[in-house]
């Protein structure tokens, strides 16, 4: 794989937050490379403008943790990206999220906009988003999946963004995330404790963090966000200010923040690599175990598996919902992530099954008897990132004793496709079903 030297920057901010600004043990193993999963995936979802659910305790950085990481791959000084967080309260309104009128202009009688730093910045961060009323989450939502937000008659599209949320674990004044919202997240990561020792350091010594900060071009970009003229301009000058930060940092800390062209090629490089055989294999059987049904289909939230069915022994019989379309994007946008930032050619299955963990462990809904039997293991994980853990170990096991002969399968499926007179492979798991039925509606 050709690159330009940007896994080693990335790895340069990696190490940095990880020694000066975020305190953590490693809780993540890729190919024999230890990492921290909360700065790891924020990385990820930065560059790959994603959206990541961070969740854990008060008080453990899951917060701070994002907003470090955004500051050094978009060059925003913390000032800026404080100003525009959005916190998570009942009373929280659409016009501190996205946008309120003009009321100079009203008075005469003209609709115009004051847009939101929230809604313009390229990082976003709703700090507790689970103390939003469930009623007020939807405001959010076309907006964090599609990057455009809409008052009145007016619409701003941002280009590039990311977004990161926290949630606390419940309390008396959390609300449940609605699963629309929670199905947009791309990876769910837990900010850890790290450890006494670990902790006893964190204020000791000079406050590392103050690099990332800059009065003076913090009130610069403000002045941009609130200033009249277009969207566009105001990135335009929004990127000349962050440029200049980024310049600041390089000098200050030693270590290299990313522009925008930056960005821009590292997502190049990271689209040219593709899944390899077992990679795509592997996902194919997760997806079908995470949403079969032999009686009724597919799998619905509305409806239960039948006592004795055939295909017990696998996922499909212990949860209660289907997946959606967004879980294989996440899935191959993250895996592909790691295959660059290791220098791989190719997404291979062990990139997949280090990522699925962190995908899967927010969007299953699992049944109460299967809660109730696990929730007391022994483990280091919350319960949901622990399950989808466990997930992908016994699909693991199912793949490395069927995998020539769903490769196989597979295979023959592709053929028939394109119109071989090739007979469809026969085998003891979802995904087989599920090739057949392909075959199916093809012929219809």
């Amino acid at each position: 794989m050709q690159t330009n030297g940007y896994q080693k920057r990335v790895m340069e901010i990696y190490q940095y937050i990880s020694d000066h600004l975020y305190f953590n043990r490693p809780d993540i193993e890729i190919k024999g490379e230890r990492f921290n999963s909360a700065i790891l995936l924020s990385l990820v979802t930065a560059l790959q403008k994603g959206k990541e659910l961070i969740i854990g305790e008060p008080g453990l950085g899951k917060t701070t943790s994002a907003e470090f990481v955004s500051a050094l791959i978009y060059q925003l000084p913390l000032g800026a990206i404080w100003g525009s967080e959005v916190s998570g309260h009942p009373e929280q309104t659409e016009e501190k999220i996205i946008g309120r009128p003009d009321l100079g202009k009203l008075n005469r009688g003209e609709e115009d906009v004051v847009w939101t730093n929230f809604s313009q910045t390229p990082v976003k961060i709703v700090d507790e988003i689970n103390r939003l009323p469930e009623t007020k989450q939807s405001m959010i939502l076309d907006g964090m999946d599609r990057g455009n937000w809409e008052y009145l008659n007016e619409m701003i599209i941002n280009e590039e963004y990311c977004l990161f949320a926290t949630a606390n674990y419940q309390d008396g004044g959390t609300s449940t995330i609605i699963a629309p919202l929670m199905d947009r997240f791309d990876v769910m990561v837990e900010s850890r404790y790290p450890g006494a020792n670990l902790s006893f350091l964190i204020g000791k010594g000079k406050r590392k963090e103050q690099i990332l900060r800059h009065p003076a071009y913090e009130r610069e970009l403000h002045r941009v966000f609130k200033s009249k003229v277009s969207y566009s301009k105001k990135m335009v000058k929004m990127e000349e200010v962050c440029n200049r930060f980024g310049e600041h940092v390089r000098e200050a800390a030693g270590v290299n923040p990313l522009n925008r062209e930056d960005r821009e090629r590292i997502r190049t490089e990271m689209e040219g690599l593709e899944m390899d055989l077992d990679a795509s294999a592997f996902s194919r059987m997760l997806l079908a175990e995470c949403s079969f049904c032999e009686r009724y289909g597919q799998k619905r939230v509305v409806e239960s598996c039948e006592e004795g069915c055939h295909y017990t022994g696998y996922l499909c019989h212990d949860i209660k919902n289907c997946a959606s379309n967004r879980l294989p994007m996440s899935m191959k946008q993250y895996a592909r992530a790691l295959a660059w930032l290791l220098e791989d050619s190719k997404i291979d299955v062990e990139h997949v099954k280090a990522i699925v963990p962190y995908t899967l462990a927010h969007r299953i809904q699992w049944k109460e008897g299967i809660l109730s039997q696990k929730e007391r293991s022994k483990r280091d994980d919350p319960v949901p990132i622990f399950l989808a853990k466990e997930a992908v170990k016994a699909v693991s096991q199912r793949y490395r004793e069927q995998s020539e002969h769903l490769k196989d399968a597979l295979a023959a499926g592709s053929k028939i496709f394109q119109g071989e007179a090739v007979e469809p492979l026969e085998g003891d798991h979802p995904l087989y079903v599920e090739i057949k039925k392909d075959l199916h509606a093809r012929k219809v």
